[in-house]
């Protein structure tokens, strides 16, 4: 194994649109490129290879079940592994720091970097959700993706130094916003069978205790013990006020009010909505949960 490179592991579906920004945001930075593509219907394989990238292709369940598969069948030689997104960008600053920090032998396993969102050509800075700390680059041979339907962290199986990256990276989506819309509905199904099986045991799932962040573990904390408690979808209109007005969403304009409805009241509306109705017609059809899931969603559990 190759000491102190990098290989970057990016998931992909129809993202001709963004790829080419995403990777060259990285070929500095990156020893190995590989693309895990879930039989994209445009031009996502072709753009991958032409600009060096080693592609994958493997059919689609989850995102935790997808990266696993990638980590496991990707032929990765290098020290370091990171995840990605392909609408994501590494800004170049991140990226000096980054090549910098993994070859400092000091027995770190991960380091956490700072994600920042650009909604609507603008970069949601208050709020609360700027920056999210995630940890993004770890040790190859121990880490692995919580297995989740929706917010899943990667776990390390050893733990030990994690080190906070300064710089941030944006998520950048170009997408229009009915683009958005229907995909954090998608987000909204997902998080609502994790929500359901919390309840009813539907499926086995991790729910990692060794948050590398202090962030995630407070997240985690006030999402279980806090959130999870209040009343369904009027808990969405407190989140709502929470962001925009305590915590200074309004201070990033129109776009700031537009992506904290949508994203902290409207996607968290929708989420007990679906919780809802799923229940209520297992009720009434006396099916269990399992098999509304799969009838309504297409989702094998």
């Amino acid at each position: 194994m190759k000491n102190n490179k990098l290989s970057i592991i990016i998931l992909t579906y129809n993202e001709n649109i963004h790829l080419r920004r995403c990777i060259n945001s990285i070929q500095d930075m990156a020893t190995e490129i590989f693309i895990v593509d879930s039989f994209s219907s445009d031009k996502t394989v072709e753009l991958a290879q032409s600009l060096g990238a080693n592609v994958y292709q493997n059919k689609w369940k989850n995102y935790a079940t997808q990266f696993n598969w990638g980590l496991e069948n990707c032929p990765i030689k290098t020290k370091w592994v990171m995840r990605l997104d392909a609408d994501e960008v590494i800004t170049p600053k991140l990226a000096t720091e980054i090549k910098e920090a993994i070859c400092i032998d000091d027995g770190t396993k991960g380091f956490v970097l700072n994600r920042g969102h650009v909604f609507l050509d603008k970069k949601m800075k208050h709020g609360g959700t700027y920056p999210t700390k995630l940890l993004r680059i770890w040790e190859y041979t121990n880490g692995y993706c919580e297995n989740k339907w929706m917010d899943e962290h990667i776990i390390l199986k050893e733990r030990g130094k994690i080190k906070n990256l300064k710089h941030s990276f944006w998520d950048y989506n170009l997408n229009h916003i009915g683009w958005w819309t229907d995909k954090h509905n998608g987000y909204a199904t997902r998080e609502a069978i994790d929500q359901l099986n919390k309840k009813y045991n539907l499926f086995d799932i991790e729910d990692a205790k060794n948050d590398t962040t202090q962030q995630s573990k407070i997240k985690k904390l006030l999402k279980n013990k806090v959130y999870e408690k209040m009343p369904k979808s009027f808990r969405s209109f407190l989140y709502f006020q929470y962001r925009y007005i305590f915590r200074l969403g309004f201070l990033d304009g129109y776009q700031g009010l537009v992506w904290h409805f949508l994203q902290g009241f409207w996607y968290r509306f929708l989420i007990d909505v679906k919780v809802y109705e799923i229940e209520k017609k297992a009720k009434k059809e006396g099916k269990n949960i399992k098999e509304i899931i799969s009838e309504e969603y297409d989702c094998q559990l």
